[in-house]
């Protein structure tokens, strides 16, 4: 079974700087996380910076208030331009998620991309198509909307 993918950009008017600080701070995930998701980090942080080799753990709770753990490490960092989070332990089969940030004049271009299998054959391919695809794009959504409340709306 092939991988399915998510890909969002948005152009957020911020230096690449404030924006990374922001974006590159796990602590910061908790601000553009749908509050419906139950959304907690429960890891100890070791520094404010993500770094390569970092784990961090969530409690998140998806549907039906049912709580499920979560484990990514950062795998990879190149400060000011991306990082890539993929999951350890979770609900996913896979799950490799690049963040990516470009300067462009009068702000950063943001990108997204997520790979991400469900398990179970056939019936993870139906539960991505009637719930967890939809799921994971109202997440992007929302994100999307918090970013614009946070930052400000791309005006050019």
């Amino acid at each position: 079974m092939a991988a399915h993918t998510i890909l969002r950009a948005q152009k957020i008017p911020v230096s690449i700087e404030k924006a990374w600080d922001f974006f590159s701070s796990p602590a910061n995930l908790t601000q553009i996380t749908p509050p419906g998701m139950g959304f907690k980090i429960i890891s100890r942080f070791h520094g404010t910076k993500m770094y390569p080799g970092q784990l961090i753990e969530y409690k998140v709770s998806p549907v039906l208030n049912i709580p499920i753990y979560w484990m990514t490490e950062i795998t990879h960092v190149e400060d000011g331009s991306y990082f890539v989070d993929e999951q350890r332990f979770g609900p996913y089969a896979l799950w490799h998620h690049q963040h990516h940030f470009k300067a462009i004049p009068g702000g950063v271009e943001m990108t997204d991309i997520v790979h991400y299998k469900i398990p179970w054959w056939g019936l993870g391919r139906l539960g991505n198509y009637l719930f967890i695809g939809k799921k994971l794009n109202s997440i992007f959504d929302h994100r999307f909307n918090r970013v614009e409340e946070l930052f400000g709306k791309w005006q050019g």
